[in-house]
């Protein structure tokens, strides 16, 4: 992985993968390429670092030819080299590929033992090697050959040196979209890097092949038959994918958290009640469920730990919230009463996608709460409930993850109601809080910024920072310890409160800064208690507190009150604050706060 461009038309084959590839910077990468087909072969130019040095290393070379495929890649197998990047080349081919060739190992025996010999450290070099030993002159019959020896996930794009005229597709697993346009036409592993040209494309679908010329598609299936495809119309706009007039695209879209949770409110509330129906997620439906089963990796866990505390609450339904790296490897116990939501941002997170799959193969429901139309998951699941977040560009995830806390509160709202746990007026207190939640929201960025900014260049003083707290407190410190380590790469740890004294409680010193979040009224007296175990060993600590709590005054010292909000609505508050807590504190240490290092925005492969 991590993003594949690909262009045939009239125009400069080489601007054209350049702008596709910025458009996809926004993922992660280490190096990137482009190939061009032409001029009696194929040209490659290939460098270690951004696009830009990509850009230049190509100026002045010899590009020949309007058809072409390019890749920024983020190191799976391999480090990262000019030797290692895509595309990988032949005298016959050049490849790009997303995904994992899992039996690479013994394709590469197979070929060297066929005179093919390696000159790096990845997968993808197989591939290119083992379509150079199968062409003939035919690329579909190659494509065919090469399709059943690869075992793992792959999206590919290929060039054949004698067919200058045309993009070749692979795909098992990874996303992979061809957008569609008069005189020309694109391949790319993300919509946004051909929102610039077209809002038409269709959806490669697993062991579908495709032909793409600048005046026509063609799609096969796995048996050589031609498909009739869909054709899909993007919802969303390229000037989305900008910064506008803020510093970096994680602090704006910080800032549209207000608005991706009023396009929750518009899409899912009718007549102060949480209502799905859109999604196919009638009320008849969710009142087959005993019990819920939540699959997500990262923020999306974290989200879905929040989720399992409102549903088991307001509905009285056991919820369990499992890794989705690890869901499948442990065999999952799944009843028929059982439905299992399974949470991405991109809709294509491989771990997810494959707990999707095992779900469907097992019969069992499952609903997708995802961000991206069109992704692999949605097309797993029996229904999707859109988190309505629009683009998010920033590698972390910020208003994903509000979105995903406010699809997952009105659906525990929902649970409890259909359940007979929530009577009608607590259900419509409940709505109407939510619904004032987006200027209040606005309310903590206007007011409370400067004093998140300033409790960030404290943190990046300290060696180490403990998140703690309680109950949902706790659940949200997990989420702001992951954020602060991804973009400012400082040491951070979340624990529960309680658990401080069962062995974390030895590293407090006083280079270790403590952030406690205080914001659940039922358990206020028993954090304050486990505050002053690390005030007596000399550890720094600093609240985050709910206004009108009764706080001592020793505690009180450069921390942060937070609006006042029913217990079960502060997590979207504090929520925030700790994302414009990371993004001032990867600014405080000069960090690439949209592109951390080594992170990558969709994670396509295990």
């Amino acid at each position: 992985m991590c993003g594949i461009a690909g262009y045939v038309g009239s125009r400069v084959v080489r601007d054209i993968l350049i702008a596709q590839l910025k458009k996809m910077e926004y993922r992660g990468y280490d190096s990137a390429g482009l190939a061009v087909v032409g001029g009696g072969g194929i040209h490659a130019v290939k460098v270690v670092g951004h696009v830009s040095a990509l850009e230049q290393e190509s100026i002045n070379q010899w590009l020949p030819g309007n058809c072409g495929i390019g890749h920024t890649r983020w190191a799976t197998n391999g480090r990262p080299s000019t030797k290692n990047a895509h595309p990988h080349t032949t005298s016959k081919v050049a490849v790009v590929h997303n995904g994992i060739i899992e039996n690479s190992d013994e394709l590469k025996v197979f070929l060297e033992s066929n005179g093919y010999s390696f000159e790096g450290e990845t997968d993808t070099e197989a591939v290119a090697k083992l379509l150079d030993f199968y062409y003939d002159g035919d690329p579909m019959i190659a494509l065919n050959k090469v399709a059943k020896r690869l075992k793992g996930s792959f999206a590919l794009g290929i060039l054949f040196f004698d067919a200058t005229d045309a993009i070749y597709a692979l795909k098992k697993g990874g996303p992979l979209i061809i957008g569609l346009c008069a005189g020309e036409n694109f391949l790319s592993s993300d919509i946004n890097a051909v929102l610039e040209y077209t809002t038409r494309y269709y959806v490669l679908e697993d062991d579908e092949i495709a032909i793409i010329k600048k005046d026509h598609v063609e799609v096969f299936d796995a048996q050589g038959v031609q498909l009739s495809k869909t054709e899909n119309v993007a919802d969303w706009k390229a000037d989305l994918i900008d910064k506008q007039g803020f510093s970096h695209f994680m602090r704006k879209e910080i800032f549209e958290q207000p608005q991706v949770v009023t396009n929750i409110i518009l899409e899912n509330i009718r007549d102060g009640i949480p209502d799905f129906e859109a999604a196919g997620v009638s009320d008849e439906y969710l009142k087959r469920f005993k019990r819920i089963c939540i699959v997500g990796c990262g923020t999306a866990r974290y989200a879905g730990l929040v989720g399992k505390n409102w549903i088991e609450h307001f509905a009285r339904l056991p919820v369990d919230v499992v890794m989705a790296s690890e869901f499948r490897y442990q065999n999952p116990v799944l009843f028929a009463d059982t439905l299992v939501v399974l949470i991405s941002q991109s809709g294509e997170t491989a771990d997810t996608l494959a707990a999707a799959r095992l779900v469907k193969d097992r019969g069992i429901s499952s609903v997708g709460i995802v961000n991206v139309k069109g992704s692999n998951i949605c097309r797993e699941v029996e229904h999707v409930i859109f988190t309505q977040a629009g683009v998010e560009v920033a590698v972390a995830s910020t208003k994903a993850y509000i979105a995903q806390l406010s699809v997952l509160f009105l659906l525990s709202l929902k649970l409890g109601f259909v359940n007979g746990q929530l009577a009608q007026d607590r259900i419509h207190s409940l709505c109407n809080q939510f619904i004032d939640l987006p200027e209040i929201l606005r309310q903590v960025l206007r007011e409370k910024e400067a004093e998140i900014q300033k409790l960030a260049q404290a943190c990046v003083e300290y060696e180490s920072i403990f998140f703690l707290g309680r109950g949902l407190d706790y659940l949200l410190a997990l989420e702001g310890a992951l954020k602060l380590k991804e973009v400012s790469y400082v040491n951070a740890q979340a624990y529960a409160a309680g658990e401080l004294k069962h062995g974390p409680i030895s590293l407090i010193t006083d280079r270790l800064l403590v952030i406690a979040l205080v914001t659940q009224e039922a358990v206020k007296e028993k954090i304050i208690n486990n505050l002053r175990e690390v005030t007596a060993r000399c550890g720094k600590v600093r609240l985050l507190f709910k206004a009108g709590m009764q706080i001592p005054a020793d505690l009180i010292e450069q921390s942060l009150q937070l609006p006042a909000l029913e217990d079960f609505l502060m997590p979207f508050l504090v929520a925030e604050t700790l994302q414009l807590l990371a993004y001032y504190s990867a600014c405080a240490v000069n960090a690439n706060v949209d592109k951390p290092r080594n992170l990558a925005k969709s994670v396509t492969v295990e």
